[in-house]
C-alpha cells in the first residue's frame, strides 16, 4: 500500500497550481477544487456543471454531494476564490457536461487513474513523493489544522468518526513524532 501524504509546504501547493494552470485549465481547477474543498476525488469527478452553477449562470454558494464512499449527503460551502475559478472555467460549458470532462468519449469524466496521473506527473516536477488522489484532501486538512488548530471542525468537514483518525489522516501525528524525535538527544555535546 502506498503512503500518501499532504503537501506540507504551502509554496509547493502554489507552485503545483501554477504549473497545472499553464498546462491545462481542467487540471488546474481539479487541483484547486480538491485542495479548497476536501471533497473526495471520486465525488469531485462525478460533478457536472449544473452541480456548481445555478440556472441564472451564478456559481452556487454550496455544493451538495451524496458521498460515494459513505452514502451521506455532504453540503460544502464553495470558497469565494474557488467560485471565481469555477465561473471562468464553466463559462462556455453546458449544464449537463461533466465538470472534469475526459477528452475521450462523448461526455464522460476523467477517471480516478487519470486524476492520479495528473497529480503524480506534476508532483514529479517538484520532487514530491508519496502523492495520490487523497493528497488533495489531506493537504486541505493539514493547512486548515495549522491555521486553526480546530481538529473537531476538520473531523466534521472530512466526515471522520474521531479526532485521532483526522490527525493521523492529515499527517499531524507524523509531524508530532518528528518533533519529539528531534527534542531528545543522547549524544554528548562537548
Amino acid at each position: 500500500m502506498n503512503i500518501v501524504e499532504p503537501i506540507r509546504d504551502i509554496n509547493l501547493v502554489y507552485d503545483i497550481a501554477d504549473y497545472l494552470k499553464i498546462r491545462s485549465g481542467r487540471n488546474y481547477l481539479l487541483f484547486e477544487f480538491g485542495v479548497s474543498t476536501a471533497i473526495r476525488i471520486s465525488d469531485i469527478l462525478n460533478l457536472r456543471v449544473r452541480d456548481v452553477r445555478n440556472r441564472n449562470g451564478r456559481i452556487k454558494e454550496y455544493i451538495s454531494i451524496k458521498e460515494e464512499k459513505t452514502d451521506k449527503i455532504n453540503k460544502m460551502k464553495v470558497p469565494d476564490d474557488l467560485k471565481f475559478l469555477i465561473k471562468e472555467y464553466v463559462s462556455d460549458k453546458k449544464d449537463y457536461e461533466f465538470l472534469f470532462k475526459s477528452r475521450n468519449g462523448c461526455n464522460r469524466h476523467i477517471t480516478r487513474q487519470q486524476a492520479y496521473r495528473i497529480l503524480s506527473s506534476a508532483a514529479k516536477v517538484f520532487g514530491i513523493n508519496h502523492i495520490g488522489c487523497h493528497t488533495l484532501r489531506k493537504t486541505f486538512g493539514y493547512h486548515l489544522y495549522k491555521k486553526t488548530k480546530d481538529a473537531a471542525a476538520i473531523m466534521s468537514l472530512l466526515n471522520h468518526s474521531s479526532i485521532s483518525e483526522t490527525l493521523r489522516y492529515i499527517g499531524i501525528n507524523q509531524d508530532r513524532k518528528d518533533d519529539i524525535m528531534q527534542s531528545v538527544s543522547f549524544i554528548r555535546k562537548s
